[in-house]
């Protein structure tokens, strides 16, 4: 397996008030930004975080959109009443060019508010260290750019991606889950897998629960805890190449305002 190559963030050391600004929208109280929020403020961006009642359906006022996981339905609106306003916050920004990243259910958000489709408990569950493989389509991607072809993941879900949006590009794989990254227009992509956290996350999971699903939690922390170091490198140059996509948009917008 190859080792992402950690960047080395040159971006300008902005001011805060001229800095691009993300939206940050969290569906689940412990599916939080974790290490992400850290890696845009050192690539010049900076995050505000609302919780999923207090989404926008557009991103007025805000340069990029990042939704984050939750362990439900992108169309369980009867649980989480937010949802019709957070996926039209994902078609806006699809729709207008916007930057979005969405994570887990926020890829699965992205994938139902253009057009695709997501199946509850569908084919095995992933939990832990998974590996993601790039597809071909991955190579002038601009979020995957430089990542390696195949590198390890946090995976924390039973639901997937079963049909892409209309149009969209199919980015990432793996056997258990065919649809782990893809992207819609030009700047919006949802990617199963969590770059946000690492090996540091299964500390917090239920050993009860995964022991009834067959699964040895031990096992899975020493797994992930084995690759943490590639893991967290292909991470961070995601979130390196998200923030970089940020900046150009925004320095795009202001050349032309």
């Amino acid at each position: 397996m190859t080792e992402a190559k950690r960047p080395e963030v040159k971006g300008p050391d902005r001011n805060r008030a001229t800095a691009p600004k993300v939206l940050l929208v969290r569906n689940a109280r412990r599916s939080g930004p974790g290490r992400l929020r850290e890696w845009l403020r050192a690539d010049g961006v900076t995050a505000r975080e609302v919780s999923g009642p207090a989404v926008p359906a557009t991103p007025g006022g805000y340069d990029a959109v990042v939704l984050l996981g939750g362990g439900f339905l992108p169309d369980a609106d009867a649980h989480a009443p937010w949802l019709p306003a957070e996926r039209a916050l994902a078609r806006r920004c699809a729709d207008d060019g916007v930057p979005l990243l969405g994570i887990c259910l926020g890829a699965q958000i992205l994938a139902v508010a253009t057009g695709g489709e997501v199946t509850g408990d569908h084919g095995r569950p992933e939990r832990g260290s998974c590996t993601i493989a790039l597809r071909p389509e991955a190579g002038h991607d601009r979020l995957l750019a430089g990542m390696p072809t195949r590198f390890p993941a946090i995976q924390n879900h039973r639901d997937q991606v079963t049909a892409l949006p209309p149009g969209a590009v199919h980015l990432a794989q793996n056997e258990r889950c065919p649809v782990q990254a893809f992207r819609v227009g030009q700047r919006a992509w949802g990617v199963q897998f969590h770059p946000e956290v690492g090996a540091d996350r299964l500390a917090d999971w239920d050993e009860a629960a995964l022991a009834d699903s067959g699964l040895d939690l031990d096992l899975l922390r020493a797994r992930a805890e084995s690759v943490e170091a590639v893991s967290a490198g292909a991470a961070r140059l995601l979130a390196a190449n998200f923030a970089a996509v940020v900046r150009a948009h925004r320095d795009a917008g202001a050349r032309t305002g």
